[in-house]
């Protein structure tokens, strides 16, 4: 269990719910039922040995926090995963209650990745040999999903769409369910939507010239988004999806936001070992790209 403030907020809750759904406790010292839930949901996350991460915010102290996320009574509850508000409840439900409406949201604890590295691509080795190792542990182990998500990325950062799509047609059933699956799901839609186009340039001018006549035009920049994810100018395509929930953040059943976290996947580079008890340093990119998601979700 972890206090939030507005410092940490964005790093706690935001960036951690994108690994991690995480359940948001707002209560008050003052508030009885608070302290009776309290104690119910730490033995819950306990109990549930990684599968959430519970953290807790005092809305006398953080008012901004509450407010942002509406809350007019505690205990609240709210389940945040992606970055993203899902679920949530109110007052002081036992213990049994509490289990029910998580397991409504989270993975069984059986598809859990293993706490094992995972697959990453090695600094010294070449991308053939990458490659091979990938598509071995993608064989050895086809329930893998974390090998099976760098295999077809790296594939698809070196232009092998097929053999991508080939990795990918026994697991794109579960693209719907699977955060790293939905994210490849997303870049092979770009990728489809571009080769459509006889001219991709003359394309891009064409919605460019849409969205200067009219900003709130989301067909347009959300092409131009694919356009840009299609040829890899991962800023580029998350800066017009930006553009589209800043004005309106559920549009086409929040398919910005969906496809805003799925680039962050892509673009997310293995965390690089440190000592013990340190904290791997974040990509910039990502950092401020997560920041920036965040400001917009919550404003």
């Amino acid at each position: 269990m972890i206090d939030v403030t507005i410092a940490n907020f964005e790093e706690e809750v935001v960036a951690a719910s994108m690994t991690t759904p995480v359940l948001i406790d707002f209560w008050a010292p003052w508030c009885g039922p608070c302290k009776s839930l309290g104690p119910i949901l730490e033995k819950v996350e306990t109990a549930y040995a990684g599968r959430f991460k519970l953290v807790k915010i005092d809305s006398d102290q953080e008012q901004q926090l509450g407010a942002a996320f509406g809350i007019r009574s505690i205990p609240t509850c709210i389940l945040m995963m992606n970055g993203q508000p899902v679920d949530g409840f109110a007052g002081a439900l036992p213990e049994g209650k509490i289990k029910e409406f998580l397991d409504k949201h989270l993975p069984p604890a059986e598809e859990l990745p293993a706490p094992e590295e995972e697959m990453t691509e090695p600094e010294n080795l070449d991308p053939a040999a990458v490659l091979e190792k990938l598509q071995e542990a993608v064989a050895t182990d086809p329930a893998n999903d974390n090998a099976r998500f760098d295999y077809v990325r790296l594939l698809l950062q070196h232009g092998q769409v097929d053999r991508a799509k080939a990795a990918f047609a026994p697991v794109a059933n579960k693209a719907g369910v699977v955060r790293k699956l939905e994210a490849l799901q997303h870049w092979f839609n770009a990728i489809d939507s571009g080769a459509s186009y006889a001219d991709e340039i003359r394309a891009k001018t064409e919605f460019d010239a849409k969205v200067a006549a009219n900003k709130r035009d989301f067909d347009a920049r959300y092409a131009l988004a694919q356009l840009a994810m299609r040829q890899q100018q991962w800023v580029q395509a998350m800066d017009e999806l930006l553009e589209i929930l800043m004005r309106d953040k559920s549009w086409n059943e929040e398919l910005a936001r969906k496809t805003f976290v799925s680039i962050l996947e892509i673009i997310e580079p293995p965390k690089v070992k440190v000592a013990d008890g340190q904290i791997p340093p974040d990509d910039p990119t990502v950092a401020t790209y997560r920041r920036r998601l965040s400001s917009v979700v919550l404003s």
